[in-house]
């Protein structure tokens, strides 16, 4: 069994305040959710204005099928235009 985590910070441009970042986190949440059947959760720095910090979780048998879904979900992402990708991260762990 692999355990894939993903975690990504976005800049966003058009933020100036907390109620102003909650639609672009929603919506990349349900998005992300419904799309991969991926666990997604914000992170860190819920009380910055301009930065959203996400977590993406899955599970598989192999980590190749892992990988993948965690890249589609980065491509995603960056497609979305919600913000300037500044940092992605990806693990795999065994088990």
């Amino acid at each position: 069994m692999v355990v894939g985590s993903l975690k990504f910070s976005l800049r966003l441009h058009d933020a100036h305040s907390l109620k102003e970042k909650r639609r672009p986190r929603r919506m990349l949440t349900d998005r992300i959710r419904q799309r991969f059947k991926v666990a997604v959760a914000e992170v860190a720095d819920q009380d910055t204005l301009n930065l959203l910090t996400m977590a993406v979780v899955t599970v598989g048998p192999d980590a190749v099928p892992v990988e993948a879904t965690l890249q589609a979900v980065i491509n995603f992402v960056e497609e979305c235009g919600e913000g300037e990708l500044v940092f992605e991260r990806i693990e795999l762990h065994r088990y």
